[in-house]
């Protein structure tokens, strides 16, 4: 009768409810299995000939969703009241009648191995077949709940009525019993988490070390505006989604500001947000340029302020800067030495950008690699700038002993390096989905709960534990993280310690120190690294910056922000995103040969050369907003047999241009034979390195010029005629001495014997018709051409070079003409 009643809608009363309720468990959970395989089912539709497809009306445990969205308080003690609040849904097609929600506390579990098994249940409570919590006067009935129907719901009711026994983690169930038109009175929905329970405070409590990562994605691009203050430009504004009130990073400030936790800060966001505070340009559609605007810059100084009050006589570990992965690096072979060189730098330019932005001193004795996962190379590659500690984590760095608890995180592994091991499950209790206070308030007090386990493994054996929570975690993970701590650190069972004084805890003896090999390194990792090709990007960004830096008057204006860009692109936030980062490595590629560029040759024409020599300008043009030195200008010519540079085959001449401007530098040439020559301009850098690409030109060597020609022919002509002058003066002086021989004869002749003498006097005639003294004045004596001596210099007489030269007032020769 008191079933046909209930069927017939007649309410039923409290001791009658409770009764149907408790055998609810015992009746309808045993035949779970059967329930969810009546109709409904897929295998119904199956033996009724109708299509699979057709999506199985959810019964059973499955036919009302029940979310717990609020659980307080999160660590409760004996005085309290705990209170559940949540919704309910009523997933069917059909009224769900005669519907209660209750609280139902199931067994003391004993084991993080049980906390974890726990979580999967879906359909039940282990050990809460009991009554509810509290009995009927903590429940909350409903009437109906229609078909797709919601319902809120608020479960309050004091600890003392929880009957809990000693110190443990509960798993706890709210359950909502009732039926619906085709179904026996059963729990409909269930919905489970935990109950950390410790009522005395414990006597050696866990030291628990939370990190508190500020990382972002690389928002700078390498490129700054070509004015005196370099305007740094952005790729995006993405940054200042995340730095503007309610953002993931804003998030991270405020609440971390009032959180025992350690900061662990890539210096990159630190800086980028520094360049945002000032004047700034952005990237828009098509590379267009555009300035951005002075309400971002006031969000971005008003965030890095209040970083700085955060973090002000706080613990802050700086990592590399950019936060370079650690894992693509040590697995990437000799294709990263070029790479690996930029670690050293990576860190000491942290330091100097925190100490000046954030005015602390950090601690960058710490290296991070990706999800903690290490192998022996990481741990080389890791320790190669100077740290001595590596952040690992325990599913990587894996117990291989009998170890009943949770060791202490401190591991040393040899040459003075310590293995800080955070705990795997801790660390990632919040990487899922937390916009839904459901979600979050379950993540939640399964942390707890399994802070709590630690503890309870061995109370007497104190531990100290490190949390690496997920590197970028968004704002609802920031915030139910942020809800974790401080339900931790109300707690009886923990207390705070910084990451620091973690590393330097006692190891546990009994702690595993071996490092995993690298056939353990996950696989799913490795596919994230960086590809070899990618290395090989950035050592040809790295080789063009260092031919680029030595011509520079201010290299630094160039190199550090290359440098930087570098250490950008070697992010660990770029795992996942291999096109996005070989978009990057181009773009700093481009802009760095944009700049290169920046010092050229001025092509030039082909060039005429008619004369035997010349000079031939070739311009150095500087576009850089900066000077440039140690450069030199090599002008080389393929035929030095026909042209010859300076008397070579080629010549050099040093190069320095001051910023947005150009020298001309001129070249002596000597042509010997007429015809085309090929010439090459090329800059070369002080250690013979060609420089930009060389400018080919032809000049061409012509016959001697008509003036020229004439000048010769002049020449030529009056030495012939001083030839002729000398010829008939011989002749004349000759005919003279003829004369004169014969005319004496006929007077009587000379005297014969030595008494003779001549009419010349003692230095007169030989007598063999030769004239052997100095002449009589008249120019009768021998002149030196008759003799072979010292011919007079003529003034008929020019050479060739100074022929072609006097066309030219210069005196340099005939300038050629582009």
């Amino acid at each position: 009768m008191a079933e046909a009643a209930d069927f017939q809608g007649t309410s039923p009363s409290p001791a009658r409810r409770w009764l149907r309720r408790r055998a609810a468990p015992l009746v309808g959970l045993p035949l779970l299995a059967g329930l969810l395989a009546q109709p409904g089912g897929a295998g119904a539709y199956a033996a009724s000939g109708q299509s699979t497809a057709v999506k199985a009306e959810p019964t059973g445990p499955r036919t009302v969703s029940v979310s717990i969205n609020s659980f307080s308080p999160q660590v409760p003690s004996e005085g309290d009241t705990l209170t559940i609040r949540g919704k309910i849904e009523n997933e069917s097609s059909q009224t769900v009648t005669d519907a209660s929600v209750a609280l139902h506390v199931g067994q003391s579990l004993g084991s993080r191995t049980q906390i974890d098994s726990a979580t999967g249940q879906t359909n039940s409570v282990t050990g809460a077949e009991g009554p509810p919590a509290g009995g009927d006067e903590y429940l909350q009935e409903f009437e109906k709940i229609a078909p797709h129907g919601t319902e809120d719901f608020q479960l309050s009711i004091p600890v003392k009525e929880l009957d809990l026994g000693g110190e443990g983690v509960y798993q706890l169930g709210v359950a909502l019993t009732g039926r619906t038109e085709s179904q026996y009175n059963q729990i409909l929905g269930i919905e489970r988490t935990f109950l950390p329970w410790q009522p005395d405070a414990a006597s050696d409590p866990t030291k628990v070390s939370y990190m508190w990562p500020l990382v972002s994605r690389t928002h700078l691009t390498a490129e700054s505006a070509s004015d005196a203050n370099q305007t740094p430009v952005f790729k995006d504004e993405d940054l200042l989604e995340e730095i503007a009130p309610g953002g993931r990073l804003e998030r991270m400030v405020s609440e971390g500001s009032t959180l025992p936790v350690t900061w662990v800060i890539d210096p990159d966001l630190v800086a980028s947000a520094a360049l945002m505070a000032q004047p700034y340009n952005v990237q828009g559609p098509g590379d267009k340029v555009v300035a951005g605007s002075e309400d971002n810059q006031e969000i971005a100084r008003k965030w890095l302020n209040s970083l700085v009050d955060a973090v002000e006589d706080e613990k802050v570990v700086a990592l590399p800067f950019a936060d370079p992965d650690l894992a693509s690096m040590a697995h990437g072979g000799n294709a990263v030495r070029v790479s690996l060189s930029h670690l050293k730098d990576a860190t000491e330019a942290s330091v100097t950008t925190l100490e000046t932005l954030l005015h602390i001193k950090p601690n960058t004795d710490f290296a991070w690699p990706a999800e903690g996962a290490v192998d022996p190379k990481i741990i080389d590659t890791a320790t190669s700038a100077g740290a001595h500690n590596v952040i690992a984590r325990s599913d990587s760095f894996q117990e291989t002993g009998n170890l009943s608890y949770t060791p202490t995180a401190a591991r040393p592994i040899g040459d003075g390096t310590t293995a800080v091991v955070a705990d795997a499950r801790l660390s990632k209790a919040f990487q899922g989905d937390m916009t839904s206070a459901e979600k979050s308030t379950l993540a939640t007090q399964q942390f707890l709960a399994q802070s709590l386990m630690i503890n309870l493994q061995d109370p007497e054996k104190q531990r100290s534990v490190v949390i690496a929570p997920q590197r970028m975690p968004s704002a609802a993970q920031v915030m139910t993280m942020a809800s974790a701590i401080r339900a931790l650190d109300s707690g009886s069972w923990s207390q705070s310690e910084n990451l620091i004084t973690s590393a330097k805890e006692k190891p546990d003896p009994g702690a595993t120190t071996d490092v995993p090999s690298a056939d353990t390194y996950p696989a799913a990792l490795r596919k994230q690294e960086m590809a070899l090709t990618g290395f090989g990007e950035i050592e040809e960004i790295q080789k063009k910056l260092d031919d680029f830096k030595v011509i520079l008057t201010r290299p630094d204006r160039v190199v550090v922000p290359f440098g930087r860009a570098i250490d950008r692109a070697l992010s660990t936030s770029w795992r996942g995103l291999p096109k996005e980062a070989h978009a990057y490595r181009k773009s700093v590629d481009k802009y760095l040969t944009s700049l290169t560029g920046s010092v050229v040759l001025i092509d030039k024409s082909d060039a005429q050369l008619s004369g035997r020599s010349a000079t031939i300008p070739v311009t150095v043009q500087n576009n850089l907003a900066q000077g440039v030195k140690n450069l030199r200008l090599r002008l080389t010519s393929t035929k030095p047999n026909r042209l010859k540079i300076n008397g070579e085959r080629f010549d050099e001449q040093q190069v320095e241009v001051a910023g947005g401007h150009a020298q001309s530098l001129k070249f002596s040439t000597t042509a010997n034979a007429t015809g085309p020559v090929d010439v090459v301009a090329q800059l070369v850098t002080a250690d013979g390195k060609e420089y930009g690409d060389p400018v080919p030109f032809t000049v061409r060597v012509t016959e001697v010029p008509a003036t020229v020609l004439a000048v010769i022919a002049g020449g030529f002509l009056l030495l012939v005629l001083a030839g002729f002058r000398m010829y008939q003066r011989r002749k004349r002086i000759v005919a003279a001495r003829a004369e004169e021989r014969n005319g004496g004869a006929a007077d009587g002749g000379a005297a014969d014997g030595p008494e003779g003498g001549t009419p010349d006097g003692p230095e007169g005639d030989t007598g063999d018709g030769t004239d052997s003294g100095p002449g009589d004045g008249t120019g009768s004596g021998p002149g030196p051409e008759d003799e072979g001596g010292p011919q007079p210099e003529q003034p008929s007489d020019p050479t060739p070079d100074t022929a072609t030269e006097s066309t030219d007032p210069s005196g340099t020769g005939e300038r050629v003409d582009r």
